[in-house]
């Protein structure tokens, strides 16, 4: 399925943030501890090694949107993930059981050849067999999860004055020779391949509505021009991605909001809500 229109898009910005925030740097609010999360960037080189479905050269990225009835970034692109749960063995196993369960895409191996992937057929099979919980569904076909086909790439911790947060690790995988992506979500109602750079160009012009961890990784990925490429960048900057918060401080007459290091993120806020004003509507760009 091709990717829809956001609707007026740019940088998602939730209503109840502005007070949040404000509630913050008063001191009123204490920040609850975020749960660790994982989600995977998924890979693909372009069509017959060269062209991607956007026209454009080069590695293609696997993108779905969150139904706009979601309560968290409701309308907003993302990549497959979800917090960690228990009976995952680590944030990479994490990151391998949701990668299955919203896009159908499998990175496992049978446990008496564990450098070894699974095909299509495996692969099919046990989806048919879904729900039962994941390592169930791997030991009933005798499968281990191939977390070490993830590459680290970056690690964002959800803000201080968010009610929900999440300490979430975002890993580059390719997609496997003969399988496919698909919607296997219940939270996204609209899935597709992009190109890095046109998914940041959409960004840009509106079309698509996307949260700063989801427009700094794209990003990261613009100098790649193939999943090797991407992989070994990833390989090469040591699997410890440093931690990026977002801050909130008091600077005169304004609440500042801003990712260090990341200064197109960076938002401005009255320090008291101005009357009759229409800043819980905002997104900026």
């Amino acid at each position: 399925m091709g990717l829809g229109s956001a609707g007026g898009g740019g940088q998602w910005f939730p209503p109840e943030w502005p007070e949040r925030i404000r509630a913050l740097a008063r001191g009123e609010l204490t920040p609850v501890v975020p749960r660790v999360a994982a989600t995977v960037l998924l890979l693909r080189d372009g069509v017959d090694g060269v062209d991607g479905a956007d026209g454009a050269a080069g590695l293609e990225v696997f993108l779905l949107r969150r139904r706009l009835s979601m309560a968290f970034a409701g309308g907003a692109y993302a990549f497959p993930g979800g917090a960690m749960e228990p009976g995952d063995e680590s944030v990479r196993y994490t990151a391998v059981r949701e990668l299955f369960e919203e896009t159908g895409v499998l990175l496992a191996a049978p446990a008496a050849e564990p450098g070894r992937l699974v095909g299509a057929a495996v692969t099919e099979a046990v989806a048919a067999a879904a729900p039962p919980p994941f390592g169930e569904l791997l030991a009933r076909r005798g499968l281990v999860a191939r977390g070490d086909l993830l590459g680290a790439w970056a690690r964002w911790i959800t803000p201080e004055f968010e009610a929900r947060r999440y300490d979430t690790w975002f890993f580059l995988a390719a997609l496997p020779p003969g399988q496919r992506a698909r919607n296997a979500s219940t939270e996204a109602d609209h899935t597709g391949w992009l190109s890095p750079a046109e998914a940041i160009a959409r960004y840009e012009r509106r079309e698509l509505l996307m949260m700063p961890p989801t427009v700094a990784t794209l990003r990261r990925l613009l100098p790649h021009r193939t999943v090797a490429a991407a992989l070994a960048a990833a390989a090469a900057a040591g699997g410890e991605p440093e931690p990026v918060l977002a801050r909130a401080s008091l600077v005169g007459d304004e609440v500042v909001l801003s990712w260090p290091g990341y200064e197109e993120f960076e938002k401005r806020l009255p320090r008291e809500p101005e009357a009759g004003g229409e800043e819980s509507g905002e997104r900026t760009t």
